[in-house]
């Protein structure tokens, strides 16, 4: 079976990046024992990473970069934020530290994640880009599996495991 809507596709690959000097930086990797399974076109994964695996099949490699823009996107110069020090210490937590990541919540009750770039006098600097933003990302791995969806996990919009039986 080839890689198309409703098909669950688990897969190996391995992410680099590229540092400020250009040289390959690796970032994370999923192995044939931890493979990422997922229910493909469903809006999980980065659309432009689905696109490159359309049509593929069991035991295809693949190898492919995607652009900032179609990966995280480029730095917002926007999203950076000074946040006052008594977030932090008014309910006995500690202070971060330059170069940690930290969890936070809009209005909404949205949680996300910002990465910490200055710690001065009075507030607390972040950056509230993705990590990811601003950098090209070269995938390369293999497919593992490709099947049909269930019926349960075109309900629940994702998959229950490599063999559709990981429920929840």
């Amino acid at each position: 079976m080839n890689i198309s809507p409703n098909s669950v596709v688990a897969l190996t690959y391995e992410l680099h990046t590229t540092n400020e000097e250009g040289q390959q930086v690796f970032v994370e990797k999923a192995d044939e024992q931890n493979p990422l399974v997922f229910l493909y076109g469903v809006g999980m994964m980065l659309p432009k990473f689905e696109e490159h695996l359309t049509g593929l099949k069991t035991g295809d490699e693949y190898s492919f970069e995607l652009s900032a823009a179609d990966g995280y996107g480029d730095i917002d110069p926007g999203a950076f934020a000074d946040l006052p020090k008594t977030m932090f210490t008014e309910a006995g937590g500690e202070l971060p530290n330059v170069g940690d990541v930290i969890p936070l919540q809009d209005n909404n009750g949205n949680q996300f994640r910002a990465g910490v770039t200055a710690v001065h006098d009075e507030t607390i600097s972040v950056d509230l880009n993705h990590p990811m933003a601003g950098k090209n990302l070269m995938f390369s791995g293999v497919i593992l599996n490709v099947r049909e969806a269930t019926q349960d996990e075109l309900a629940h919009g994702h998959a229950h495991g490599a063999d559709g039986h990981s429920g929840h």
